[in-house]
């Protein structure tokens, strides 16, 4: 089956060992073969629009932002339904969102469901609260979990039905200079 359905994320396998099994079982983006991640714009262009030139804007609009490091800090939760790890700084990830929305106005983040799009890596969605509450609980002993964060994942899919895949990967921009140093002097001590 032809996918229907195409999102950007940006994977933190670092985080797979804490969160894995979790989600395995509470998140249903899990089932469809998509890691954990931190979303940057779902639902993004139908698969039929991906084209060169859309591929060639993404690429230059995901260089525009320095690859980063964040640490996954802590558990919160939507509403008691929703339960996620807050990723610190999330203003990288805001940037991704702002900077890939601009040039594809007609995909808002989330449909332009929520008037403030949190950066967030989900655990589990929709599923009973002490499952929820569980898997909060159990992740916390693991955390902070660190990552470092070079590239935006263009995947293709259909919710609930096909596997979803990657069409596409695009890096991030050079690291800062001081931040470059700062890593440099870190390999070479």
């Amino acid at each position: 089956m032809e996918p229907t359905q195409t999102a950007l994320i940006v994977p933190i396998p670092e985080a797979e060992e804490a969160v894995g099994r979790f989600r395995a079982s509470l998140d249903r983006a899990a089932s469809w073969g998509v890691p954990a991640h931190v979303t940057v714009l779902y639902p993004f262009l139908p698969p039929q629009q991906i084209n060169e030139q859309a591929l060639a804007v993404l690429r230059e609009s995901i260089a525009g932002i320095p690859r980063f490091d964040v640490a996954l800090t802590h558990v919160d939760w939507f509403g008691d339904t929703v339960v996620w790890l807050a990723p610190q700084p999330d203003r990288p990830f805001r940037e991704l969102t702002a900077a890939v929305w601009q040039q594809f106005p007609e995909a808002p983040p989330y449909a332009g469901v929520h008037s403030d799009v949190v950066p967030h890596l989900t655990i589990g969605d929709d599923a009973a609260k002490p499952m929820l509450s569980h898997a909060a609980e159990t992740i916390s002993a693991h955390l902070p979990i660190n990552a470092a964060i070079d590239r935006v994942r263009l995947i293709a899919g259909t919710p609930d039905i096909s596997p979803w895949r990657t069409v596409c990967e695009f890096p991030l921009g050079a690291t800062p200079p001081a931040a470059a140093g700062t890593e440099l002097e870190a390999v070479t001590a």
